[in-house]
């Protein structure tokens, strides 16, 4: 039997029972529909999550205190953020941000708890890429100045004041009284953070009246401040500024700057720590896959083994009539390669199909990857010739004359 035949007999085989073969099949196009929609999904979650991490501002550094060294958390100052400002080459812009406990704040007859405060300087919103729905931000002198004003988050706005403009109206924060003079566009959240329900005031004001001090406080310097943004000019000058940045602050902190008390990190660097922090998500995932392949080929090898006790008479017959063994192995493994590849064709329809609903019925954005694809088929026809191998052998293996007495 040439090659060509036997494919046409095994493809015979195959049309005998066609729900027999799908159901075969069923196995198969689930595993590897599986693969493609559950990398789309982790793709999907990564790109997500750096999509949001870069929209808090573009070439970005962010300067904070080095965890773990004691008395680190009080050394990075405001002087310093102004002496980045100053004196460091490349950069656009320089906010330092201070966030003390979370407040109860009173507006319009409205009461909220735990709502969050931020600190920071007047090139907040050009550092961070912040645009205003309306108002202004506070300037530099007022915030030299103390002047009690604040922008509200869009969401928080919405939430004490409704329909009605926030502008000139007077929030109270504890018992600080401040009027409102700009209110944030949509920023919405990222990660555990809610950036429309922030509260934004001049960082001398929250470190003067909100920052604890003392033997018992958090702080014991009144101008510390949690993490120094720095917009640097373009993607090209990001290793030059951080040079500068790490010899400045290390100058100023009296420290060697091979062992600083403060990190510098880059966008790039916090993106690739989330991407660690998924890499479990994503194994989990790949694992759940593989075992639906293996499951698919597990019914695979169950159902050919039955085709072959079932058509034992049919194997004796044709080895009586001069098909040798390595014909009859042929035969049912393309049996098993034929159901495995048509499974591997539905299944990857089926995962780009069902990538694209799980986005727009879904609230988990994904992203196909193409290398996925392949991945998934080659792994469909790998189960067909494994799972196959040991059905195809116990057909070949068949006496004639003993297949031929079977009833």
């Amino acid at each position: 039997m040439n090659f060509a035949k036997i494919v046409r007999v095994a493809w015979d085989g195959l049309n005998l029972n066609k729900m027999r073969s799908f159901l075969t099949t069923l196995g198969v196009i689930i595993g590897v529909a599986s693969v493609i929609i559950m990398l789309a999904v982790s793709a999907g979650a990564e790109a997500a999550i750096a999509e949001q991490i870069n929209s808090l501002g573009a070439n970005l550094l962010i300067v904070s205190p080095l965890r773990g060294v004691p008395g680190a958390a009080r050394t990075l100052l405001l002087e310093d953020a102004n002496a980045i400002a100053q004196q460091v080459v490349g950069i656009s812009g320089v906010s330092a941000e201070q966030s003390p406990t979370a407040q109860t704040i009173k507006a319009n007859g409205v009461t909220l708890e735990g709502i969050a405060l931020v600190g920071t300087t007047a090139d907040f919103p050009v550092v961070r890429d912040y645009a205003l729905g309306e108002g202004r931000y506070f300037t530099a002198d007022e915030d030299e100045r103390k002047i009690k004003l604040v922008v509200l988050g869009a969401g928080l706005a919405t939430d004490l004041f409704g329909e009605q403009s926030a502008l000139g109206q007077s929030i109270t924060i504890g018992t600080l009284r401040l009027t409102v003079i700009g209110v944030m566009a949509p920023k919405g959240q990222v990660a555990d953070v809610d950036y429309d329900g922030r509260v934004y005031l001049p960082i001398s004001l929250v470190l003067d009246k909100f920052m604890p001090s003392g033997p018992g406080g958090i702080s014991m310097r009144r101008d510390a401040v949690r993490t120094i943004y720095i917009k640097v000019e373009s993607q090209d000058k990001i290793d030059s500024v951080i040079t500068q940045v790490t010899a400045l602050l290390a100058s100023r902190h009296d420290v060697d700057a091979s062992q600083p008390d403060f990190t510098v990190q880059t966008q790039q660097d916090i993106i690739a720590t989330q991407e660690a922090a998924t890499a479990a998500f994503r194994d989990l995932l790949a694992w759940v896959a593989g075992v639906s392949l293996v499951v698919g080929g597990i019914g695979i090898m169950n159902i050919m083994l039955v085709s072959v006790t079932e058509r034992t008479r049919e194997i004796g017959l044709r080895m009586a009539l001069g098909a040798r063994p390595t014909d009859v192995l042929l035969q049912f493994l393309i049996e098993a390669i034929i159901l495995s590849l048509a499974g591997g064709v539905v299944g990857v329809l089926a995962g780009v199909g069902g990538s694209y609903l799980f986005a727009q019925l879904g609230t988990m954005r994904t992203e196909l990857v193409p290398a996925s694809i392949p991945l998934a088929f080659g792994a469909a026809a790998a189960v067909g010739i494994f799972f196959g191998y040991y059905p195809a052998t116990q057909a070949a293996k068949l006496d004639p004359i003993v297949a031929l007495r079977r009833e």
